[in-house]
Formats: C-alpha cells, structure tokens, sequence
C-alpha cells in the first residue's frame, strides 16, 4: 500500500456516512493506486484486499465492494473531501555537469517554487539531488547533497522557512536516463522539488 494512502483513507469512515464499519479508497496524492488488507473483523478472519479505486468496501459479515459514482458525492461528502490537501507539484531544476550552477532555463521555476509554497500554509519542500554516473559513486553523492543545498539555501533566501525545507542527495541513483558508468547526461543532473 502507498504510506501516502492513509491520508485519504482517514477520510473514509466520515465518506461512509453510516455506522456501519466501512472503507474508502481514493487514489493516493500521487493519483496512483494502492490497496488496503482487510485480515480480519471483530475477530474473526477475513483476508479481503480493496483494490478498486473510488469505492467503498462494507466490512460488516462478509466484505462487498461497490464503485462510488463521483457525480453523485453528497454536499457533506464533497466539502470533506475539499479538506483533503492539494496533490503535491514536483519540478525538476537542471544543473551545468559538475556543478552546483543551475542551467538558465531551470532559474524561472525558482519563482515558481516560490509561489507555490506561499499559497499552502505549512507546505513541506523536499529537494532531492542527482547526478549522472560520470565521476565515482562517492563523488556523485557528495556532488547530488550539494545540488539539493544550494536549491534549499536559494529557497530560504527567498523567504521560504528553512523549517518547512530538507535536501537529500541520491548520487547516481535513480537515473532518469539510464546510462553505464561514466557516461555525460544533461537529464540526469538534476534537482526533484516536491512540494506538499
């Protein structure tokens, strides 16, 4: 199950609207599907999985999934899902090879970035560095941690909350391209800024 699932499922006894015990699965912030286990009621075996996306599972006796019709959400139910946060926006800034020097085309979405964080109180940012696999692996970690610091420290000196920021790097990790070793990508050296 995606982690990021129990948020809207939190949601889902208030979806219900009934005082039988039920489950709602909405796609996770990502808009991809997990799955919930069902392993057991008052006691008593079940081993149900809820796979379906935008439906509700009756767990009383013997669990029964139905689609749940978006068009035909209560008042009650839309305005509780309205107080589920907004997915999360990613963007991805590109660096010149071997440097902590964003490409010029990758500086606007600083301004972005910066907008974006101001319209969600208590936003989190995470920034995660990369490189391609030119370099040894250490090299590129070192390298991939710096990338992400110098994204974090420019988002601060623009008045972001250092508390709301954290940076990671993950080397050659996660190639967006994937490449062998040693090889020049200008796709790989990158920065991930997700916001949520």
């Amino acid at each position: 199950m995606s982690p990021r699932l129990f948020a809207p499922l939190a949601a889902s006894a208030l979806l219900a609207g009934c005082a039988t015990p039920s489950l709602t699965l909405l796609p996770s912030e990502e808009g991809k599907q997990g799955a919930v286990a069902v392993l057991e009621e008052n006691g008593r075996p079940v081993e149900t999985v809820v796979n379906e996306l935008n439906s509700r599972t009756n767990l009383s006796g013997r669990p029964r999934t139905r689609s749940i019709d978006p068009s035909k959400l209560t008042a009650r139910q839309l305005a509780l899902l309205q107080t589920l946060p907004p997915p999360p926006v990613r963007l991805t800034l590109y660096f010149l090879e071997g440097t902590t020097s964003l490409t010029p085309e990758s500086t606007p979405g600083l301004k972005f970035l910066t907008q974006e964080v101001s319209e969600r109180p208590g936003a989190e940012v995470q920034v995660t560095g990369y490189t391609d696999t030119l370099g040894s692996a250490d090299d590129n970690d070192r390298l991939s941690q710096e990338r992400a610091e110098e994204v974090l420290a420019i988002l601060a000196a623009q008045g972001i909350s250092a508390e709301m920021l954290s940076a990671v790097g993950r080397g050659e990790r996660d190639l967006r391209v994937p490449t062998p070793d040693g090889v020049r990508e200008p796709a790989n050296r990158r920065v991930v800024v997700t916001i949520r």
